[in-house]
């Protein structure tokens, strides 16, 4: 990532965390108070490259079409639609998968109403189970995972999540812990690299 839209990147994440992940009618992204990063910087493009399309993760049973997320009108990261049939949500000022650097999809637990969000396994992910990004372009890019952390929100690890790399990564965001009213107290992070060179995914789905 150029240091231009490593700024937007950083600091428009930083600033949501998945703070929605209630998914009730309150539920939006909002600061989480650090600070440290600024303000997103205005019309940062997303990032070059094949967008992905779909995410699967055999080991929790995620077979997803991915969304596209950018930046709410108050400067933080957008977050999937709460919806029935919740989906993933790849935050577009990240790196595509396959592309150098931190790759960013964000996920709900719970979706208020609807019940049970995409990612509501995700912290029994263990090293070495094998994540699938397909991409636009027909290709997919595949991941395996290397470590599974969660962490307060308070102390979400922005610098480890978010900061330069210097092969292709994958990071998958969701909450966990204790439910605090709307919310959730802590985030699920799940870290992977990249296994392999991208390849023609095996059928259309």
């Amino acid at each position: 990532m150029t240091a231009f839209s490593r700024r937007a990147f950083t600091a428009g994440a930083l600033a949501s965390v998945l703070t929605a992940c209630g998914g009730g009618p309150a539920a939006r992204p909002r600061a989480t108070g650090t600070g440290r990063a600024g303000t997103p910087a205005a019309g940062a493009s997303p990032a070059a490259g094949a967008a992905p399309v779909r995410l699967l993760i055999p080991a929790i049973g995620v077979d997803t079409p991915v969304v596209r997320l950018g930046l709410a009108a108050d400067g933080t990261v957008q977050v999937p639609p709460v919806t029935a049939h919740d989906r993933a949500g790849w935050y577009r000022h990240s790196p595509p998968p396959g592309r150098k650097g931190p790759s960013v999809l964000l996920g709900h637990v719970t979706v208020g109403r609807f019940g049970d969000g995409v990612f509501r396994h995700l912290a029994r992910l263990r090293p070495g189970d094998r994540i699938e990004a397909r991409l636009e372009n027909g290709m997919a890019a595949v991941f395996a995972v290397t470590a599974v952390r969660t962490v307060p929100k308070r102390d979400f690890p922005a610098d480890d999540v978010y900061g330069n790399v210097a092969r292709p990564e994958l990071r998958l965001i969701t909450c966990g812990g204790a439910r605090t009213g709307d919310g959730y107290a802590d985030n699920v992070i799940v870290f992977a690299v990249q296994d392999g060179a991208e390849s023609p995914t095996s059928g259309e789905r």
